[in-house]
C-alpha cells in the first residue's frame, strides 16, 4: 500500500503544479496611481542642480562655439584671399614678365 501511496502523491502535486494559472492577474487599485513620498523626494533632490543653473547653458556654450568656428573661418578666408590677391598683383613678377 505504501508503493501506491508515493506515486498517487507524485501525480497529485503534478496535477496541482500544472493546474494553477501561469500568470496572475495584478491586484485591481482605485484608478489613480499612487503617488510614494520617498521617489517624490527622490526626484525633487535629483532635479534640484537643475534649479539653480538653466540647462539651456549648454545650448548657449555650443552656439557661442559655432560662431566663433563662423568668425575664425571667415577671418582664414579673408587671410587666404588677401595673400592670393598679394600674389596675382605681385609688382615683382609683373616687371619680370616685362623685361
Amino acid at each position: 500500500m505504501a508503493r501506491l501511496g508515493a506515486p498517487l502523491m507524485l501525480a497529485s502535486a503534478a496535477a496541482y503544479l500544472l493546474a494553477s494559472p501561469a500568470f496572475v492577474a495584478p491586484p485591481r487599485s482605485s484608478g489613480l496611481p499612487e503617488i510614494d513620498v520617498r521617489v517624490a523626494a527622490a526626484t525633487a533632490a535629483g532635479l534640484a542642480p537643475l534649479s539653480l543653473e538653466q540647462p539651456a547653458g549648454a545650448y548657449d556654450s555650443v552656439v557661442a562655439m559655432l560662431q566663433s568656428w563662423l568668425v575664425g573661418g571667415t577671418v582664414l578666408t579673408v587671410i587666404f584671399a588677401a595673400a592670393i590677391v598679394a600674389a596675382a598683383a605681385n609688382p615683382l613678377t609683373k616687371r619680370r614678365q616685362e623685361v
